[in-house]
């Protein structure tokens, strides 16, 4: 009986594709892409060193530029840096949860398909120690039957006496055939 595409994957939270689906595919969230590589970037030493060097030109300028080329004077108390960084926080925050979010969906499938190949590992070394065992019992049991060289050499011995002892004898025929 054929599954209708149509009916939802119990495996899967609702809303969610992707990963996540019985059938792995490229997930096709773009904004969950974005966050992703929002948050991936945020999370460089290249970003940290840009935004330091932004900041600090920033205020280097605004500090010591002439006033009437100075955007956002000291005497304001560098407001509109302020808000700027407010804003970049207040976006980045969500983003970085988003993105936290799908690795924790993919961190749990993962962690089953792991569970499923343990399982696995786990009954195909049962299977491989219940062989080993009847293979030990096999040879066991074989071993007994076995005949070993002394055994041998003493049956070949006993052999050659009785060739010996006919050959020594002689034969007597009635051998009544006249001649």
């Amino acid at each position: 009986m054929a599954r209708s595409s149509r009916l939802p994957s119990l495996d899967a939270p609702r809303g969610r594709t992707g990963m996540l689906s019985r059938n792995p595919q490229p997930s096709r969230d773009r904004f969950g892409r974005f966050s992703e590589a929002f948050a991936r970037g945020m999370g460089t030493s290249g970003f940290l060193i840009g935004m330091t060097v932004f900041v600090a030109v920033w205020l280097a300028w605004n500090t010591f530029a002439p006033v009437p080329l100075q955007f956002d004077p000291r005497s304001t108390n560098f407001t509109l840096l302020t808000l700027i960084l407010s804003l970049q926080a207040s976006y980045a925050a969500p983003l970085i949860l988003l993105a936290q979010n799908r690795q924790d969906d993919r961190d749990r499938v993962q962690i089953e398909q792991d569970r499923q190949r343990a399982e696995r590992n786990l009954a195909d070394t049962e299977y491989l120690a219940r062989e080993i065992v009847a293979l030990r019992m096999v040879v066991a049991d074989v071993s007994e039957d076995i005949v070993t060289k002394e055994v041998l050499r003493n049956e070949i011995k006993a052999l050659l006496e009785q060739l010996d002892d006919r050959a020594a004898t002689p034969r007597v025929h009635a051998d009544t055939t006249e001649r």
